[in-house]
């Protein structure tokens, strides 16, 4: 998940739909090799992942 600040000062917690995706996937290695992936990043990066998912 990653954190939004909107114009107010609030901050709000997001998920892309496509990172859930990825981590529900049933093959559990591809679903580890995007974990670990994600956990490296400051911000997340959905092309990182994907290549993580795709073992590239």
């Amino acid at each position: 998940c990653g954190w939004c600040k909107d114009r107010w000062g609030f901050s709000w917690q997001i998920t892309p739909r496509r990172l859930l995706d990825l981590m529900a996937s049933p093959d559990a290695a591809m679903a580890k090799r995007v974990f670990e992936s994600m956990m490296t990043m400051a911000r997340i990066d959905i092309a990182t992942l994907e290549a993580a998912a795709a073992n590239e």
